[in-house]
């Protein structure tokens, strides 16, 4: 048989491919992925809150009068550090907090971790909900920003190490699609809460505690992975683990896989650094130009101030709230797509059909801004408003089944035991970061490049189109603990660095 190009005729049959989806394997992921609704809501509920009058007048009211005055630039309008700081203050705290993150997954363990994410998630939801200044407001979102952190960081590694081979991409998407459905409930309760001025803002922030609470909970009922519990030298209860996860007595093949790691993991003193070695280089490099390329789709400007872009070409108040609302669900419904098809036709077929489709969405998209809004003009023919709404659409659902869900997939399994947690954070760091940078410079950069800021992003999905072409491997059907041997080593450009003792 062949995997990703590579024979699997020499290696014996991985008991995981012939394991069950369990209760506890079904019960586990779904808990342990709303922490991703939770990053999810956290993300909608910003671009939806900063349009409300009431929030605007409460905490800036400069952008508010900009807003009421025709003069001023249409790409202008919303161009404020503050507000922007508003909405970038959460990725800045989440990519501090999951180095922290870091430690705790790999010492304390993937369910400690994600009991510490919804802990400070919890607290961020009393001060945004009760803020009475912008202090308070920050505060707040630094918080939230944390949990984000520490869930962004154990999340995805546990739905990796619990999921059967055979799924383990689509059951890691899950993840992702709670992400998307956590953007869809914001999206909705923005709608809803638009209506109750001047306090609506209070309660759209207040309610990101229920997927707060909801993780928190889930964290107490679930158990950990046993590739966790075997690092931290549980092995009893780690087998035992095992055995009910995959429903089979028939484990020794997985279990001396899960021990031979762990005995390279306990061998490694200092992740990060072990990160730096030259056998290490290729998932590395991997997992951070993914976390890159993500962003540079240009998703997250629009994710955040969808309103806004939909208001430029000339939605009004309640067709803009529908148009985000239609945008949310293609993002939920094109999600569920990816998490069928991911281990049918493999992580590189999605994600260059992906590039396709996003490049053309973003080149109409440049078109239309370019030629039909002016400064001051913002007055579009019908048609040219249900354009920009239906290659908005395309282009959300095309990163939603690829570059959405396998940006978090692949980092969390190429890496080997010894460097997971320390690989999974470098991974979310770099994609805080990267979303940081995005969320405070987007509305400056839309204020200066205007229409331009799309064609730099069609023109990021070609550098990225070509960089899956040519150095990602497919990793479909390939156990997490093999990936070296299976991946790396079979690479035309990767093997390299695995040449020698790998040092």
């Amino acid at each position: 048989m062949q995997i990703g190009g590579f024979s699997m005729a020499a290696w014996p049959v991985d008991t995981q491919l012939e394991a069950e989806l369990t209760p506890i394997v079904i019960t586990s992921s779904m808990m342990a992925a709303i922490g991703g609704m939770m990053f999810g809501y956290d993300v909608g509920i910003s671009g939806g809150v900063t349009s409300m009058d009431g929030f605007l007048i409460k905490f800036f009211p400069e952008v508010y009068s900009r807003n009421q005055e025709e003069a001023d630039s249409n790409y202008c309008k919303y161009d404020n550090q503050g507000l922007q700081l508003f909405t970038s203050s959460l990725y800045l705290a989440g990519l501090t907090a999951t180095l922290f993150a870091a430690y705790t997954t790999r010492n304390l363990g993937r369910r400690m971790t994600m009991l510490i994410a919804g802990g400070f998630s919890i607290t961020g939801v009393i001060f945004n909900g009760a803020a009475q200044n912008l202090a308070m407001l920050i505060v707040g979102r630094i918080l939230l920003g944390c949990g984000v952190g520490f869930a962004n960081q154990a999340v995805p590694v546990f739905l990796s190490e619990i999921a059967p081979t055979r799924i383990r991409g689509g059951l890691n998407i899950l993840f992702q699609l709670n992400v998307t459905i956590g953007i869809l409930f914001a999206n909705l309760v923005n709608y809803g809460t638009s209506k109750l001025n001047p306090w609506g803002w209070r309660l759209s922030l207040s309610l990101a505690g229920i997927p707060a609470v909801l993780l928190t909970l889930g964290a107490l009922l679930i158990v950990d992975t046993p590739n966790s519990l075997i690092e931290r030298g549980h092995l009893d209860e780690g087998k035992a683990v095992l055995k009910n996860m995959r429903g089979t007595d028939d484990i020794e093949f997985e279990l001396n896989q899960l021990l031979e790691a762990s005995r390279v993991s306990h061998r490694v003193k200092h992740p990060f650094c072990n990160l730096l070695l030259r056998r290490n280089r290729p998932p590395l490099i991997i997992a951070i130009l993914l976390q890159i390329f993500q962003q540079c789709t240009g998703i997250n400007m629009i994710m955040f101030y969808t309103l806004v872009l939909f208001k430029l070409v000339g939605f009004k108040s309640n067709a803009t709230l529908y148009s985000a609302l239609i945008t949310g669900m293609v993002n939920v419904l094109s999600t569920l797509v990816s998490t069928y098809l991911v281990d049918w036709v493999g992580r590189r077929l999605l994600l260059l059909e992906a590039g396709v489709q996003m490049f053309l969405s973003l080149v109409v998209i440049t078109v239309v801004y370019g030629v039909k809004i002016t400064d001051h003009s913002d007055k579009l023919s019908q048609g040219y408003v249900v354009l920009v709404l239906v290659m908005t659409c395309l282009f959300v659902s095309a990163f939603a089944w690829s570059w959405g869900p396998l940006g978090w997939l692949v980092p969390s399994e190429i890496f080997p035991l010894e460097t997971r947690s320390a690989g999974q954070s470098v991974a979310v760091c770099v994609n805080l970061l990267c979303t940081f940078v995005v969320a405070q410079a987007s509305l400056p950069t839309l204020c200066h490049l205007k229409y331009g800021i799309f064609a730099f992003f069609a023109g990021s999905v070609i550098v990225m189109s070509l960089f899956v072409l040519f150095f990602l491997p497919e990793t479909k059907n390939v156990p997490i603990e093999d990936m070296t041997e299976r991946v790396w080593k079979k690479h035309w450009y990767w093997k390299r660095f695995l040449d020698g003792d790998g040092n």
